[in-house]
């Protein structure tokens, strides 16, 4: 089928509508480095030759000595390595990939999990796309890959929120607690209710398998530490950067102990190499159980890698949960947030990508005589991996706030305040883990798949484009144009250049009225293959356009006689983008609330107009 490519790239009849949990996650029994293999739980979902997503979720070791220094970090081992991998071969419960793996992985007690991509050439977004949430038992999920060869249009957010490692679970203690004999120590058995003397910690990289390790304040890695008896605040989970300290009680009646969770440690991302979901905040301690949540879950992982993205608006966002408030109790802790990684070529559309920590619990006092107890502590900021400079769109790696304690009565001693989650940051130039080493038990090529073919009108010429998976195989690229005798004739040769993916060149002289291109695929072993057929008619970019009322206010309407879909641009006087939009027919309304009162400039196609909004 013919193809007609807009100004933006967007490819009509390509494009997959997708929502909710587009990967299937398999946890990995065996890995099996000479033969680049894996064995997984479960094969059900899995296809050849597609991407997958191989991480390891836990694995890390830490200081477990009953003293304030329990939870240090005192190696990640393999926790948070990851490498992005094709399937070859399925034999059995073995996934054979056609590259040696780049890095080790622990199996046994690293929760090592297989995460096949949502893969496609483009897709439009319909419905919230969500991961399956982290669930420790199965050693999966909790994970968002998607791998896009050309555009990815939002309509709706990509939502990893709380998708992460587990916050401490709510449970009720008895209410036996002592000023003689205060509850100290910094683990507890959080299982062992009479009393519970340490609230349940946050999950994290280390996995707490010791029911003697489960509670108490002790932050272990990048879990918040839970409040211990009695009724202090839990502490808020962390990523790459620190979570918050719980709040404390500072009672004059009853039991007056203040200790409080302390906050989940930052983790080494090695310099990139290594990915973390967020820290789950710590439960806050409780004995009376009117509210009944505990720690804020940390949030997941998302990778996207796409040409483009129109963001419509809407977020990609892998946020912390937030800790569960309390009325006369100890509140819990913000979980950390997640890692984000967007290799992506170009973002439109007013997108924003969001990684914050969830906010500490807030505790209400009720008033209670003398008896003040403490809030949760935020989750820490996560971080943001961009392949290239910083795109210009809204970003936050912000840290959860604190709870906030109310009701005080004025008999209570000074507030023991928690603390927010630390702010997190960006990166940006980054390069995700893969391999280009072949392996040795795949020994067919692996075959070369075509990602995208576009042709766009950029002053007066036609830039081709195109992506290419396993570029390696190829050895030239040629875009060959229909002449006047209706015949293909080349007007390009591009060599590849070792392992990218991404191509482009030039057509200087394109002809007024309809232009046809392919690109032709010249492999290795000899085989030829072509792309869809690629049209760009120049007498469609002449047609003019209305836009009323101008002034205008919270809308403008768009009338005029060209083909659709077309892509509508609004940019503001510097030249950045404020709206960008698809409109599919010659009679549309353009919401412009969001815009401040000024002069814009609107693009359809390559005709400009003068919009003032007010």
């Amino acid at each position: 089928m013919t193809a007609i490519c807009l100004y933006s790239q967007l490819c009509i009849g390509q494009t997959t509508n997708i929502s909710g949990v587009v990967n299937t996650y398999h946890r990995v029994l065996e890995f099996i480095p000479a033969k680049a293999c894996v064995r997984v739980s479960s094969t059900v979902g899995l296809n050849l030759y597609k991407k997958v997503l191989l991480i390891q979720m836990k694995g890390a070791g830490i200081t477990t000595a009953n003293n304030s220094s329990f939870g240090d970090t005192t190696a990640l081992n393999n926790a948070g390595n990851y490498e992005v991998a094709t399937i070859c071969n399925i034999i059995g419960d073995s996934i054979f990939m056609f590259f040696n793996f780049l890095n080790n992985y622990t199996v046994t007690g690293g929760k090592v999990q297989l995460v096949q991509f949502g893969q496609y050439s483009s897709a439009l977004v319909t419905d919230t796309i969500k991961a399956t949430a982290w669930n420790n038992t199965t050693g999966t999920g909790g994970v968002i890959a998607l791998y896009i060869s050309d555009n990815l249009t939002l309509n709706a957010p990509v939502f990893a929120n709380a998708a992460g490692f587990g916050g401490g679970a709510f449970v009720l203690s008895s209410g036996t607690c002592s000023n003689f004999a205060p509850a100290t120590a910094y683990i507890y058995n959080a299982s062992s209710m009479s009393p519970q003397n340490g609230a349940y910690k946050g999950e994290n990289v280390y996995d707490l398998v010791v029911a003697a390790e489960t509670g108490g304040r002790g932050a272990p890695a990048n879990g918040g530490g839970g409040g211990n008896n009695h009724n202090n605040g839990g502490g808020g989970g962390a990523n790459l950067s620190g979570g918050g300290i719980g709040g404390g009680n500072s009672s004059t009646a009853g039991c007056t102990s203040n200790l409080r969770g302390l906050a989940g440690k930052p983790l080494s991302s090695w310099g990139g190499k290594k990915i973390f979901s967020g820290g789950g905040g710590g439960a806050g301690h409780s004995n009376g159980g009117i509210i009944t949540i505990g720690g804020g879950n940390g949030g997941g992982i998302i990778f996207i890698r796409a040409t483009n993205i129109f963001g419509n608006g809407y977020k990609i966002s892998a946020n912390g949960g937030d800790g569960g408030s309390s009325v006369s109790d100890g509140a819990a802790g913000g979980g950390g947030a997640g890692s984000v990684i967007m290799s992506v070529t170009n973002y439109s559309g007013a997108e924003s990508i969001e990684a914050k920590g969830g906010n500490g619990g807030n505790s209400d006092n009720n008033g209670n005589a003398g008896r003040c107890y403490g809030a949760g502590g935020g989750g820490s900021g996560g971080v943001i991996y961009f392949s290239g400079a910083v795109p210009p769109i809204t970003i936050s790696t912000v840290g959860g706030t604190a709870g906030n304690e109310t009701e005080r009565d004025g008999g209570c001693s000074a507030a023991i305040l928690p603390t927010a989650g630390a702010n997190s940051s960006y990166i940006e130039n980054y390069s995700y883990t893969r391999s280009f080493d072949p392996g040795s038990y795949c020994t067919a090529p692996l075959p070369v798949q075509m990602g995208s073919f576009t042709a766009t009108v950029i002053q007066q010429k036609v830039k081709l484009q195109w992506t290419v998976f396993s570029p390696e195989e190829i050895i030239a690229f040629e875009i060959e144009k229909l002449n006047s005798n209706n015949q293909w004739e080349s007007i390009a040769v591009v060599s590849p250049l070792g392992n990218t993916e991404n191509y482009f060149t030039w057509d200087n002289k394109p002809l007024q009225g309809k232009n046809l291109y392919r690109l032709k695929i010249v492999e290795s072993n000899n085989k030829i293959s072509f792309s869809v057929i690629k049209q760009v008619d120049f007498d469609f970019y002449t047609k003019e356009f209305n836009i009323y009322p101008n002034p205008a206010s919270r809308q403008m309407t768009v009338t005029g006689s060209f083909n659709s879909p077309a892509l509508l641009q609004v940019f503001d006087y510097s030249g950045k983008f404020v709206i960008e939009k698809i409109i599919f027919n010659n009679y549309s309304v353009i919401n412009l609330s969001a815009l401040s009162p000024g002069i814009y400039l609107v693009r359809i196609n390559e005709k400009i107009k003068k919009l003032v909004v007010y």
